[in-house]
């Protein structure tokens, strides 16, 4: 875009920050892109005030090999920015009475295994339904992302073979993508064509949003794509999905076509007003809790404003739409590059164009000096020092003395430092845990995690030779997955290994408790004490079930 275009569309912004200058508003914007110069991956920038467009702007290059730049036209995949966009399938579905929310969905898929409860529509796209997420089952089953082209039958596969899932439908939120993948199947199924033709001919048509599309074949050419990339040494590489899933991701648009999808919230266009309505319903828990995630869309705050928006994040790519009800803007970032931080730089933009309408700007963190909290004894600080676990997850919390200081994390390097709000309250991170005595003098700890009050129990520290124990060596298969993962002795310490992801060390953590890569382990035990499998858990997915040495039978299922 021209100097002269830039400028004339920031004509637009001087009623929202009116003690700027044109050209002051056009620099303050560019300078949060300023780190992005050519010959680098970019951004594509959409500023809308009232459904219009009042800056459109690329910074950087949408191909490295061509030298081609990035426009506001460049056609981005924007990853999880596509559930609001299932989200509207389904809720123009619904609105026409051809499906409710209430659904269960075995009635539109019946290979979603039955768990006791039913899992709704509603489930699904409020992240509720406790189905383990997709792509972390995938990446545990071995498959190798950029690598192995995954469909929307291979996430249908995996799922089928679950036989357990997070926790109850309805009980907690909890971000599943696996949710999103079967409502586009639903919409499939339900309308007779596929979540790309069905969204085109219905949502993007209509908005006239010519450049986007749910992307099926990922061997499709798209003009004006923007590619992604990865840091390789002192250049980058190709970091680019070959997803043929859609639904939870792989919608392919620009920022210009974003802005045409922002006005449909205001003039509702397509779907008309309950629908825009239903996309902004909060999802409610069983226990009454209202969740700040609606369908695809998440309610927020920023500077004293209310938002809703999504972000989005696959390969190289990242992305971040955020709008200000209330004020009538839209922002939409969409990048190429992994430490692009998208949702940061749309807020450094919102505090521009939205100068005089945000309450006061976030209390920079503090760099130097203690945290707020009390100093407790050396001698409460040492019955607080351990590894706790959780009993619905094999992830685990370890508190140590560090410096003087209680700190949580493993290994030896700095942990994170927990505020001692008093002798039995304790704040890691976000979460403020109570610490309850026992009367064996072992403490445990009672706290929010994942929005939800649990109890978490102190375990035995892992034995000193805990590395290098035979006893853990041996073949383990897991029926959820249906792959073999083989726990190994190589150089005298213990590794996990399996045929397409290679080895990693068995890290030890407690007592059978270890971890490898991002999961984290527990191996069990029989009535004669033999180790008999382990369960493994993820931040989407927990305690996976891999049986030692199965027979052949135990090995068939589906």
């Amino acid at each position: 875009m021209s100097r002269l275009v830039a400028l004339g569309a920031f004509a637009g912004l001087t009623w929202i920050a009116p003690l700027a200058a044109q050209e002051s508003i056009e620099s303050r914007v560019d300078r949060v892109f300023a780190d992005i110069s050519a010959g680098q991956p970019g951004c594509s920038l959409a500023v809308t005030r009232a459904g219009e467009p009042v800056h459109l702007r690329g910074y950087g290059t949408a191909n490295l090999e061509y030298g081609v730049p990035i426009t506001s036209s460049s056609v981005f995949h924007v990853a999880s920015v596509s559930k609001q966009f299932t989200a509207m399938a389904v809720a123009l579905l619904v609105a026409e009475g051809h499906v409710n929310w209430q659904d269960d969905v075995r009635k539109y898929i019946p290979k979603v295994p039955d768990f006791g409860k039913p899992i709704t529509l509603r489930h699904l796209v409020s992240h509720t339904s406790g189905l383990r997420d997709q792509w972390d089952l995938l990446a545990l089953a071995g498959w190798r992302f950029e690598a192995d082209v995954i469909t929307q039958a291979d996430v249908l596969d995996i799922t089928a073979r679950q036989r357990a899932a997070n926790f109850d439908p309805g009980a907690e939120y909890l971000y599943s993508n696996t949710g999103f993948t079967l409502l586009a199947i639903v919409v499939e199924r339900v309308s007779g064509e596929s979540l790309r033709a069905f969204t085109t001919k219905r949502i993007f048509g209509p908005l006239g949003m010519t450049a986007t599309h749910f992307h099926d074949d990922h061997n499709m050419v798209v003009p004006n794509r923007a590619y992604g990339y990865t840091r390789a040494g002192d250049g980058y590489r190709l970091s680019i999905p070959d997803f043929d899933t859609v639904g939870a991701t792989s919608l392919f648009t620009t920022a210009e076509d974003l802005a045409k999808w922002d006005r449909n919230f205001i003039t509702a266009q397509v779907g008309g007003r309950a629908v825009q309505d239903d996309l902004h319903t909060r999802g409610v828990l069983s226990s009454g809790e209202t969740i700040a995630y609606a369908a695809g869309l998440t309610h927020g705050q920023y500077r004293g404003l209310a938002t809703v928006g999504h972000g989005g994040a696959d390969a190289g790519y990242r992305s971040d739409v955020v709008r200000f009800p209330s004020a009538n803007v839209s922002i939409a970032v969409l990048c190429s590059f992994p430490n692009a931080d998208p949702g940061g730089r749309a807020r450094r933009v919102a505090d521009v164009v939205l100068d005089g309408k945000l309450g006061p700007a976030p209390a920079p963190a503090a760099t130097s000096g203690a945290p707020q909290g009390i100093t407790l004894p050396a001698a409460r600080l040492e019955t607080l020092v351990g590894v706790y676990a959780r009993d619905d997850s094999d992830a685990l919390v370890s508190l140590r003395v560090q410096d003087g200081a209680l700190v949580s994390g493993v290994g030896q390097g700095p942990g994170a430092r927990v505020v001692a709000l008093a002798s039995d309250r304790l704040r890691l991170g976000q979460t403020e845990v109570r610490v309850i005595d026992g009367p064996d003098g072992v403490v445990s700890l009672l706290g929010m995690v994942d929005g939800r009050e649990r109890s978490l129990q102190k375990i035995g520290p892992a034995p000193a030779d805990a590395a290098t124990r035979a006893e853990y060596v041996g073949t383990y298969w897991s029926v959820d997955l249906g792959v073999e993962y083989h726990v190994e002795l190589a150089d005298g310490r213990l590794q996990l290994r399996s045929r397409k992801t290679g080895a990693a060390p068995l890290v030890p953590r407690a007592l059978d408790r270890f971890g490898a890569r991002n999961q984290s382990i527990t191996f069990t035990r029989d009535a004669s004490g033999r180790i008999d499998g382990y369960t493994v858990s993820t931040g989407r997915v927990r305690k996976v079930r891999f049986d030692r040495n199965p027979t052949a039978a135990g090995r068939d299922r589906l």
